[in-house]
């Protein structure tokens, strides 16, 4: 298992002792033995997230636009400068291989973050194209800094800049200490916050500064439990569990389009060709079978699941990435893939995948959840995600 650039000081914190394999790497669960502080750092103070294990590649070269607008559904010619666009990349038949941000570091010069290894699927899209792609994973560290003070701390590291007036998805390439860093106006939270990248060998000092400034203002290290409930309120799609790579399902019916996946909206079919364009048009002229929705739990339906066993509702606990059914008039129509009690919210919520002709907003559905080991069903309202989207994330 491969240790994080931020390694040596994470292990240190992490008197929970408990990891997890990130893309190869030990990814802290929780820093402490509960996540609970860490969830509420995210939303009420700062949060400081290693996310190294982000696959990271550059594309350079005369025509790097051209190759990076072939593989994205996005129109990315419209990314300026500093700019950053978040978008899925597909197949030649639609299905969705992975999604991730182009940022737009120079005319010429691409950095594509994913979930899953990308490098070969990227290099041979490029095939004949003067653009090279290169992997630069294990080389960059990067950490992201989310919640309300996150604008002040950094504010207090980085006097000299105007944090205030940079754009929510913009980044900006700077100096620290001595040392080059790009901030970017980012993040899997849902919340205010940035994304701090730094060559791998200056982690150790980044964290150092980032936690000795942000100590007044709250900064607690969280680790991937808190994370998943926060990025579940923002409605945001973890692969593998919201939707299965292309490369990696098993059978057809297991893949997505963008358009299945709540992603119809990053699908330019105005643009010049990209992989699986033909695909898209025709399904963006059919409608698909299947469409991404948000669930809320019905309070007074669950608590009576409970009530006929003398039991209560958890209302504390872990996202669980268990999918489970969701049924209509006694009909199974989909799944709910990530689930989890909202703190803030004060409610369950769930993100899934149904039929879409049951995908109005507003539309009642049930969904299954287990008690004292016998499975029954929820009343839930279907809504648009996000759950949880404040005013501060764009502002």
């Amino acid at each position: 298992m491969l240790s994080s650039p931020f390694h040596s000081r994470t292990y240190l914190l992490c008197e929970s002792h408990e990891w997890r394999n990130w893309s190869g790497y030990l990814a802290p669960v929780s820093y402490e033995i509960s996540h609970e502080h860490e969830y509420y750092a995210i939303r009420n103070s700062a949060a400081l997230i290693d996310i190294s294990p982000l696959f990271k590649y550059e594309i350079s070269g005369p025509q790097a636009l051209t190759l990076v607008n072939r593989i994205m559904t996005r129109d990315i010619s419209s990314c300026a400068i500093g700019q950053m666009m978040y978008s899925p990349w597909c197949d030649d038949r639609g299905k969705v291989i992975d999604d991730g941000v182009v940022a737009r570091l120079g005319e010429n010069h691409f950095r594509i973050t994913s979930a899953d290894p990308n490098l070969a699927w990227f290099q041979d899209s490029g095939y004949g194209l003067d653009a090279t792609v290169d992997d630069i994973s294990p080389d960059l560290a990067a950490v992201s800094l989310q919640g309300p003070n996150s604008t002040k701390v950094l504010s207090e590291l980085m006097s000299e800049i105007e944090l205030d007036g940079m754009k929510y998805y913009h980044l900006l390439q700077t100096r620290l200490d001595d040392f080059d860093l790009t901030v970017s106006r980012s993040g899997y939270t849902g919340d205010l916050g940035y994304e701090l990248w730094v060559e791998a060998a200056n982690a150790e000092r980044l964290w150092d500064l980032l936690i000795g400034v942000g100590t007044r203002f709250g900064i607690t290290p969280a680790g991937l439990a808190s994370l998943d409930i926060a990025r579940i309120e923002a409605g945001l799609l973890l692969i593998e569990v919201d939707y299965i790579s292309s490369r990696k399902a098993l059978i057809e019916s297991q893949k997505s389009s963008p358009y299945e996946i709540g992603l119809g909206w990053t699908v330019d079919l105005s643009k010049c060709h990209f992989t699986g364009k033909q695909a898209l048009q025709k399904e963006h002229i059919k409608g698909s079978q299947w469409a991404f929705v948000g669930l809320e739990v019905e309070w007074a339906s669950l608590e009576a699941l409970f009530t006929e066993v003398d039991l209560t509702p958890q209302l504390a606990g872990r996202a669980s990435r268990s999918a489970v059914p969701i049924y209509k008039d006694g009909r199974q129509i989909g799944q709910a893939t990530s689930h989890t009690f909202s703190p803030i919210l004060k409610r369950y919520i769930h993100l899934g995948t149904i039929q879409s002709q049951s995908a109005k907003v507003g539309n009642r559905v049930e969904v299954e959840f287990t008690v004292e080991y016998i499975r029954k069903k929820a009343n839930a309202l279907v809504v648009k995600p996000p759950f949880f989207n404040p005013p501060r994330k764009r502002a």
